[in-house]
């Protein structure tokens, strides 16, 4: 997205939002942050102090935040649950989208900070946003590892040291350690609003994992010796918006995509050929068997089936085409040779050449039906 100047008469609205996204506290953040559990090479640029090197606008991102700003604000004031709450240890901070106590936990409390809908086991939300495109994935395999790792962050956090002594949330932090059993993330869709919860126990072995992530991350000494765990700008999302896309894979040259910077000699050329060959036998074969699956329910109707929706989709392709029969009858009127086997492209060419109009009709055309399948929505 272009960024006009302020002079601009009619500048972008999305100026004004990026500017107010960068002045927040969490742009602004040096530590690492949960949310920086995604990437590898990211995570390594920011441990390391190295300034962006590439400004983007990202709306849809803006969009999140914005919509999570106005449902923990909900949250907040009609259920009484704690929202962007900070937890923090020496290695990662963050802020807890929404903390659910239980009774229990809620009467060491002052009675205004009591959830008025109280969870029957302490649980940690956190809220994620989702295209259209993207929600049959989301509804049929949940969180990614990423997204599980973050959120379990928060939770090993508040199991461990409880609420960071901080700011507007002192009160809090007098509760000590916070014992964690649930995880929950709420998936919204943003461009129906639609809306999927996924609710796991906490498992201290992913909690782990991330803590092992983080690690691996800070003791690097260049940001280079971190892995990059995306393809790249064009294939990933996340490479498309990262602040340090240029300092990752480099200027493109020579028209051809940042991803050829990787290539440097005949090895590099070898091991990933070697790559694409072995992935294309995994299309190959997985292709293979969605056209048995195809054939094999082509009696099938549609419908639920286990897990799974069954549909089928078929539109009516339509074309115009000379109406032979009504050409025949015009010859015949005007006393014109017909030909013993009826020459539609000779028969036109004559009513063209005689100046007359070519009889049409409209032809409909029914091609195979396409299958769709689709997660169950309870």
């Amino acid at each position: 997205m272009s960024t006009p100047t302020i002079t601009d008469p009619s500048p972008s609205i999305w100026v004004a939002a990026d500017a107010i996204d960068r002045a927040r506290p969490r742009s602004r953040q040096r530590q690492l942050g949960a949310s920086d559990t995604a990437c590898a090479r990211r995570a390594a640029y920011k441990h390391h102090g190295w300034e962006p090197t590439d400004r983007v606008i990202s709306a849809p991102a803006m969009l999140g935040t914005y919509i999570h700003e106005g449902l923990t604000t909900a949250a907040r004031r009609e259920f009484g649950w704690l929202v962007e709450k900070k937890v923090a240890d020496a290695t990662v901070r963050g802020s807890v989208d929404i903390v659910q106590l239980d009774r229990v936990t809620a009467r060491k409390l002052p009675r205004r900070m009591r959830p008025r809908v109280a969870a029957d086991a302490n649980t940690v939300e956190d809220i994620k946003t989702r295209t259209v495109y993207r929600w049959d994935e989301t509804v049929r395999y949940g969180a990614s590892a990423a997204e599980l790792r973050q959120v379990m962050t928060y939770a090993r956090l508040l199991n461990s040291g409880g609420f960071e002594d901080a700011d507007g949330q002192r009160v809090l932090a007098r509760l000590g350690p916070v014992p964690v059993e649930r995880i929950r993330l709420r998936f919204i869709c943003r461009d129906n609003g639609e809306e999927h919860c996924q609710e796991v126990p906490y498992d201290p072995d992913i909690a782990e994992e991330a803590v092992w992530w983080l690690q691996r991350v800070t003791e690097t000494e260049h940001p280079e010796q971190a892995r990059r765990d995306f393809l790249g700008p064009g294939i990933d999302a996340a490479c498309d918006y990262c602040p340090f896309a240029t300092a990752c894979w480099g200027a493109p040259a020579n028209g051809r995509p940042v991803q050829a910077n990787l290539v440097h000699d005949n090895e590099d050329v070898a091991k990933h050929l070697a790559d694409y060959v072995a992935a294309h036998r995994q299309w190959s074969e997985a292709d293979k068997l969605k056209k048995f699956v195809r054939k094999s329910v082509d009696g099938t109707d549609a419908g639920r089936y286990g897990a799974n929706r069954l549909d089928w989709s078929e539109e009516e392709k339509k074309e115009q085409r000379p109406d032979l029969r009504a050409m025949i009858e015009i010859f015949d009127t005007l006393g014109a040779p017909i030909p013993t086997v009826p020459d539609e492209d000779r028969m036109v060419k004559a009513l063209v050449t005689a100046g007359l109009a070519v009889p049409m009709r409209t032809v409909v055309k029914r091609p195979s039906r396409r299958i769709g399948v689709s997660a169950v929505r309870e």
